[in-house]
């Protein structure tokens, strides 16, 4: 035997395995357009999740988190596996439900509440806060 002939039958091989891989049936790639819409729902989808995590980041968050036996760092994976449509539904219940918004509407509406009880109590001459007021008693 030649030289040629046992360099043929050593290449032989591969050859035949390459030939074989390429004959393979391949899937066939897809192109389609993205619409804009598609692009911007992702980018709000992750705009959305980040929001949340910078939520549940927050000192106060995890104290209340942990307060309730929850792992603050178990919450934020929980987070990250969430579906873009669970994500929006979250994002859109803290738009609605801000914290501490309703503390100041209790607030001037206590106050407002107050001092039309002390007008009243000093036109009818129980009191004497405001003296600008002259009572309905005539003193």
């Amino acid at each position: 035997m030649t030289f040629f002939d046992r360099f043929c039958r050593a290449l032989a091989m591969p050859l035949a395995l390459v030939v074989l891989f390429v004959s393979l049936p391949v899937n066939v790639s897809q192109a389609a357009l993205v619409t804009t819409d598609q692009v911007l729902a992702e980018s709000q989808a992750e705009a959305d999740r980040e929001r949340v995590l910078a939520f549940l980041a927050r000192e106060d968050v995890r104290q209340q988190i942990t307060s309730l036996g929850v792992n603050p760092d178990e919450a934020a994976r929980r987070v990250q596996s969430l579906s873009d449509a669970e994500i929006a539904t979250i994002v859109d219940r803290m738009d609605q439900d801000p914290a501490g918004q309703g503390v100041v509407v209790f607030l001037v509406a206590t106050i407002l509440i107050i001092f039309l009880i002390l007008i009243i109590t000093d036109l009818l001459g129980v009191t004497d806060v405001f003296p600008f007021i002259d009572s309905l008693g005539g003193t």
